[in-house]
């Protein structure tokens, strides 16, 4: 009757995938952090105008209980590049990241459902909400930096990430984009506390 239930449920209107990978470079580990600069040069200025854009739609939302469509685009947009660079940084894939925030350019795959509307109210309180997840999201931040140093040395000896590391760092990565769509007002779709899809 759970199994049931869980697979009548929706998804989580926040999804992300990386598909695991046959094989890694044992050389590009060394260089992947100086490689991926050009990318966070470019996602810190998109990202001081996502938060002009989450402070616009926090009044938007607060009118008319609308994310407006096109600031959704650059919100999801910025998002999914800032996934494909965190999933070639974080040694999971090796290709290098486009300079693109279009859906399907690259492995790692990010989607958010549009919602039909929002709740007014709920932007003032979703910070407060979301501390739970933080203090989660700390803690296995700190569990991913120890996994991501195993990894590391495997993919170094092996050229493979160890799958249940993989899956563990992607889960992070899953839970941590969820809570960051629910806190920027994408969706009010409460995250849960999971690593899984």
């Amino acid at each position: 009757m759970t199994t049931a239930l869980a697979s009548d449920a929706a998804p989580y209107p926040v999804r992300l995938e990386v598909p695991y990978p046959d094989h890694l470079s044992r050389g590009l580990i060394f260089v992947k952090w100086l490689l991926a600069i050009p990318h966070y040069i470019i996602l810190y200025f998109l990202g001081l105008v996502l938060g002009i854009i989450t402070f616009i739609a926090f009044f938007a939302i607060l009118f008319t209980k609308k994310y407006p469509e096109g600031l959704l685009r650059f919100a999801v947009g910025t998002r999914r590049w800032q996934v494909n660079v965190n999933a070639y940084l974080y040694l999971l894939r090796d290709e290098y990241p486009p300079f693109s925030w279009d859906a399907g350019q690259y492995p790692a795959a990010f989607e958010v459902d549009q919602p039909a509307a929002l709740n007014r109210w709920l932007p003032l309180i979703k910070w407060l909400l979301a501390i739970p997840h933080y203090v989660v999201l700390v803690l296995l931040g700190i569990a991913v930096m120890f996994t991501s140093f195993v990894a590391w040395f495997a993919i170094l000896f092996t050229g493979n990430y160890p799958r249940p590391l993989f899956d563990f760092a992607v889960g992070v990565l899953r839970w941590s984009e969820r809570v960051t769509m629910y806190t920027s007002l994408v969706t009010d779709a409460y995250p849960p506390f999971r690593l899984g899809p």
